[in-house]
């Protein structure tokens, strides 16, 4: 079975000096410190670089997201700097709307969260049996939560967009992209997506597998959905 590690603060200085040395400005915005320590490595690497660069900026943002609500994080970003915005400022915005980056999503293996520790064994075993596919979110600490569990696989990926709708508020209109990652599933992540697009009207998607790390964890069939709402 496959396992992850976290970044240590060596390896961290390692990736940042050369972008410091060739006379850049760095923000990290790091992986959820609900989940992982590689935000409070990358802040040690940080604190340490900056008395080694003092005309540098060197700014770590704790994204309390996951895969690719990360990814929606980092897209959020790269569109304030594109629009001209500071370093600075894109930091500052991020960390006042962090709470708006919402993650749901659905697994399809009870077993897998029972390994990570989500679930009993007991409950993965009963409810495989009975078909139960549960509702997670990343709470305001970064957190992996269970919410609920509903019987069956559409009906799983239906709540999904239900817990969009009942999350989204005046984000609705504010959304320009929404995020949909799947563990090799992608005809359940699209499923998904015309079930939002008839809902909300969005048009525009990015839809992509989920990575390695975070499928060690969450296993095939999982199907995530995120987009600015809100709440988490």
């Amino acid at each position: 079975m496959p396992t992850t590690s976290q970044v240590n603060s060596e390896e961290a200085k390692d990736v940042l000096r050369p972008l410091l040395e060739a006379g850049n400005d760095v923000l990290h915005l790091a992986f959820s410190s609900g989940l992982s320590g590689s935000y409070n490595s990358v802040r040690l690497a940080a604190e340490e670089l900056k008395e080694e660069y003092p005309d540098r900026r060197i700014l770590v943002v704790d994204s309390l997201c996951a895969s690719l609500g990360e990814g929606l994080f980092v897209y959020k970003a790269v569109q304030m700097k594109e629009a001209g915005a500071s370093v600075d400022e894109v930091a500052a915005w991020l960390e006042a709307h962090k709470q708006n980056f919402c993650h749901v999503f659905t697994v399809d293996d009870l077993f897998h969260l029972y390994r990570g520790g989500r679930v009993s064994k007991a409950a993965a075993i009963v409810g495989t049996m009975i078909n139960l596919k549960p509702l997670l979110h990343v709470d305001d600490e970064g957190h992996l939560i269970p919410l609920s569990k509903v019987r069956g696989r559409k009906k799983s990926l239906a709540t999904l967009v239900s817990m969009m709708e009942e999350r989204i508020g005046s984000w609705k209109d504010k959304n320009d992209i929404i995020f949909i990652s799947h563990g090799d599933c992608e005809e359940d992540a699209q499923y998904v997506a015309k079930l939002v697009r008839e809902k909300f009207g969005y048009e525009s998607f990015l839809i992509n597998t989920i990575g390695a790390t975070i499928g060690t964890h969450s296993g095939p069939g999982t199907v995530a959905l995120f987009f600015m709402g809100e709440y988490r």
